[in-house]
């Protein structure tokens, strides 16, 4: 066996030992690029392999996407599958647990009318709704793991030969995922530990709101009443750990959706409805981006921030080390699976129940700073020239990252 099928049978074993930590007797619903149907059956012999009882794949396809985009009605780009993502939905509350190959070209709808783009996105939010809050209170495991998309390769590599930069990208997952480890599980429980004493500490220390200074940045968090800081493995309302990113080197909690304040500018590109949002910068007053824009993509992105009023509110706010494999790879890979977990980022939109106290919902979850939206966008903002301080009630700092690296 080539080293280079080794690792790919690693990475398809951590995603279902670590990421899903499949039960026996589970179903598992997948999505993927069509392009991914190789590695998706690989997928599907471990899951079978750890006792699976049913392996079902729904694949997407940009090329069908684009003939959509330029051809469809007008009203048509209002429609979604809602009854899908409804029965994906049940499904999870049933027990499956949800599997999501990542990996896409990130210019895949480049030259299409942004407005049509950001139409379908909105109404892809609405359809989703039902499967995003079950996926985000944890009723199931769940877990994202990376494919080597050509197109995301030619993004990421574009001065390489197709076949050289898939290779290269390959390489790339394999060290961020630690994959090419002697032994992958082993080192994913060491892993976990770390963050695990990282969510330890912040937890202990009950922050009021985090500091962010740098380039262009100078942005106070709130912190949402009650919050709960996490990373790295998550039980599920049942009890059962699972690793929702493959990869992650977060640790993240819910700012307060009215205590946001200042200025920020991005760090990494956003991949953005199949385009790229560069040069991204917001300025929040009482938790509202009351201003934003961006070099590159600006339309899109602000068609996707009128989906409702808590778009342009903050959901997530996320440490990550500026030397983590990640980002020691020096790449922008164009996929917010990796360059979030390459640097300290927030979130546009909905907040996870997970991150406040008790798992609330409704009302409850609203009166403690809990953001309710149809989107999640994670945005990159952290950098070896950004630090971050936790804030007390009455203003005393305590550092917590200094030029992006981990000072606790």
């Amino acid at each position: 066996m080539s080293a280079f099928q080794e690792n790919l049978e690693k990475l398809a074993e951590l995603a279902i030992r670590v990421g899903l930590n499949l039960e026996k007797g589970q179903e598992v619903i997948a999505t993927a690029p069509i392009e991914a149907v190789d590695f998706v059956r690989l997928l599907a012999e471990k899951a079978y392999g750890h006792g699976a009882s049913l392996f079902t794949v729904i694949y997407g396809d940009n090329a069908i996407a684009r003939k959509r985009l330029s051809l469809a009605p007008e009203e048509g780009l209002d429609k979604a599958p809602a009854w899908l993502y409804e029965g994906m939905a049940k499904a999870f509350r049933e027990g499956a647990a949800r599997l999501a190959v990542s990996g896409n070209d990130p210019k895949a709808l480049e030259g299409l009318p942004p407005e049509r783009i950001g139409r379908a996105q909105q109404a892809q939010s609405r359809a989703y709704k039902p499967a995003l809050e079950a996926i985000s209170q944890f009723v199931t495991n769940w877990t994202i793991v990376p494919y080597a998309h050509p197109g995301w390769a030619k993004a990421v590599f574009p001065g390489l030969p197709e076949e050289e930069a898939v290779a290269r990208l390959w390489q790339a997952i394999f060290q961020a995922t630690r994959a090419d480890a002697e032994d992958p599980v082993a080192a994913w429980e060491a892993h976990n530990r770390n963050l695990h004493q990282k969510v330890a500490y912040l937890n202990e220390r009950r922050f009021h709101a985090l500091h962010f200074r740098g380039p262009g940045t100078d942005l106070v968090v709130g912190l949402a009443e009650g919050h709960l800081w996490q990373g790295g493995a998550t039980p599920t309302k049942k009890g059962l750990l699972c690793n929702p990113n493959l990869p992650t080197e977060e640790v993240f909690t819910a700012p307060h959706r009215e205590r946001v304040e200042g200025v920020v500018r991005s760090t990494r590109p956003l991949a953005l409805g199949g385009q790229l949002v560069e040069g991204l910068w917001a300025r929040f007053e009482k938790g509202y981006a009351v201003e934003v824009g961006a070099e590159k993509g600006e339309e899109v992105l602000l068609k996707v921030l009128s989906t409702d009023e808590g778009a342009r509110r903050l959901g997530e706010v996320a440490l990550v080390a500026a030397d983590n494999p990640i980002a020691q790879t020096g790449l922008v890979f164009f996929d917010t699976l990796f360059d979030e977990n390459a640097a300290s980022h927030i979130a546009f939109g909905q907040a996870y129940a997970e991150n406040l106290e008790g798992r609330p919902s409704g009302e409850a979850f609203r009166s403690r700073g809990g953001n309710e939206s149809l989107v999640h966008i994670d945005w990159m903002i952290g950098s070896e020239k950004v630090d971050v301080d936790g804030l007390y009630p009455d203003g005393t700092r305590v550092p917590l990252m200094r030029r992006g690296l981990w000072v606790i």
